[in-house]
């Protein structure tokens, strides 16, 4: 798989130099390309942004940069540009990603990005949630883990991946381990009765009770 980031910080993706992500470009399962979107400008200031049509506090990154940095990459797969309009990035996205052999994610920075690259660059538009990031650097450093730690051979227990929450269900059960009792608080003895099929249920049941709970908590935080 081919992973290409846009962005004006590229150090910020070093990060993707440690654990599962840097484990799987080490065995060749991802090659990470990091693009400056500043070696796309023609200016001696290397100028990425610049003042909104109609007026407003802030400053508004430039489609041209944008749309040679992609040309200049001729991706195939998904462009995908990390902004708070987007649709929010669930598993069913991590799963869809780590099937493609390319990826492109487009950073924004500043006030906004011209909307000329969301509509007519960009195939998607993702968010991680409904809260503003200075950058789309992290979002996109999220989404990348997300999906590298699905793609076959980048985890050592490629199993424990199909115990996370969200995958084809709601929230995974708590997990516990060494020791059985610390500072009072006591694994819950399920877990420790060597029964796997109570085990397993106490597992579906507790997953789903953690889901409900967290519905409700956001039902009644909107209310």
């Amino acid at each position: 798989m081919k992973i290409n980031v846009v962005t004006i910080f590229p150090e910020f993706f070093a990060a993707l130099r440690l654990s599962i992500p840097a484990r799987a470009a080490g065995a060749g399962l991802v090659d990470y390309r990091i693009v400056d979107l500043r070696d796309h400008t023609h200016d001696r200031h290397r100028t990425v942004d610049d003042y909104p049509y109609g007026g407003g506090a802030g400053m508004v990154m430039k489609p041209e940069p944008f749309f040679e940095a992609v040309d200049a990459l001729a991706p195939t797969g998904p462009i995908v540009l990390m902004s708070a309009r987007g649709r929010r990035f669930v598993q069913a996205d991590a799963v869809r990603y780590a099937a493609e052999p390319e990826l492109t994610f487009l950073c924004g920075h500043y006030k906004d990005v011209d909307q000329r690259v969301a509509d007519h660059l960009a195939t998607e538009e993702l968010s991680l949630g409904d809260f503003v990031l200075t950058g789309g650097e992290p979002a996109a450093l999220a989404v990348i883990d997300a999906t590298v730690r699905l793609l076959p051979g980048a985890m050592s227990d490629q199993e424990s991946a199909f115990g996370d929450s969200f995958w084809e269900r709601g929230l995974s059960a708590p997990s516990y381990t060494r020791p059985p009792e610390f500072r009072g608080f006591r694994v819950p003895d399920v877990l420790l009765s060597g029964d796997h099929g109570k085990i397993a249920r106490w597992r579906i049941t507790e997953g789903k009770r953690l889901t409900r709970d967290r519905l409700e908590r956001t039902e009644s935080s909107e209310e």
